[in-house]
């Protein structure tokens, strides 16, 4: 076991990473001792790595425990890249302290974009979770991890490309998902296993390139390919208007008396650029509680 310790560039709101991850019933952690277990694949390799936070959102700093030596670098280069510590907050709160969400980012500082654990990971999570309240969402996605992925010192991990290409259509439906959605998901992953569609190659594609390869995809709408390049990638500038929790959100802060259209939000948004995918993270955080 290793432990190495870490300093954020800027603030950064770890209790809030702890909370929307909390949001998944597969998510390992504690939000009172503030530390999260993170399922990392390396090729067919599992492990579990602890991100334990200290400090305050002002002064952040973090603890990593690992449990291979031989994977040390590997393990730490992804957790980098999970967190975004190099990210500088502060700036992104500068920038919106000019804006009309001046005073969101006075309420919610520090608010980093949260990834899912894994490319393959985020995409399934949000195929199964499209047109679905969050309370049934997650509980069918729990019930896919359950029946198909594997546990390791009470972490989940999801399954693989290869592991979801060889599910039956008829065993999701078992599970409650819809015809349609059963298939989304089944031949999404064997598109990646025949080599027709490489997450990581398309990580390091512009965002126009990627909604346009994404949405050529049975079952993947603009919805779906934002909200993979936002919790999947990282990416700095989406706001997925079609986004029900984002409409109510500026509804709230607007004081509106219906939820606002697109072209509304266009115009609210243009100021926002080139970090709109922090305005859309601090607006869903204003309404979760």
């Amino acid at each position: 076991m290793w432990r190495e310790t870490y300093k954020a560039k800027s603030f950064y709101d770890f209790d809030y990473t702890l909370l929307r991850w909390q949001f998944d019933p597969l998510s390992h952690l504690d939000r009172k001792e503030r530390w999260v277990d993170v399922p990392v694949k390396l090729g067919d390799e599992h492990h579990v790595v602890r991100v334990q936070g200290y400090g305050t959102t002002a002064d952040p700093s973090f603890e990593v425990i690992g449990d291979s030596g031989e994977a040390k670098e590997q393990l730490l280069t992804h957790i980098e890249g999970l967190f975004q510590w190099d990210k500088d907050l502060e700036k992104v709160h500068e920038h919106f302290l000019t804006t009309n969400l001046e005073h969101l980012f006075l309420a919610h500082p520090g608010t980093p974009i949260v990834k899912d654990f894994h490319l393959f990971d985020c995409l399934m999570k949000v195929i199964i979770h499209q047109q679905l309240n969050m309370k049934f969402a997650h509980t069918l996605s729990t019930r896919f991890v359950h029946q198909f992925g594997k546990e390791k010192d009470g972490v989940w991990f999801y399954p693989n490309a290869y592991e979801v290409a060889q599910i039956p259509y008829e065993a999701l439906r078992e599970l409650q998902f819809s015809q349609r959605k059963a298939e989304y998901v089944v031949d999404t992953s064997r598109m990646i296993v025949d080599g027709e569609l490489d997450l990581e190659d398309l990580a390091k594609q512009t965002d126009e390139e990627v909604m346009k390869k994404l949405t050529k995809v049975r079952g993947i709408g603009p919805w779906t390919a934002e909200n993979w390049l936002m919790f999947g990638v990282g990416r700095e500038d989406l706001l997925p208007k079609a986004d029900i929790g984002i409409q109510n959100a500026l509804k709230f802060y607007f004081q509106l008396k219906d939820k606002p259209d697109k072209g509304q939000m266009t115009d609210w948004s243009q100021n926002w650029e080139p970090y709109r995918s922090y305005a859309s993270l601090t607006l869903w955080r204003s309404i979760e509680g």
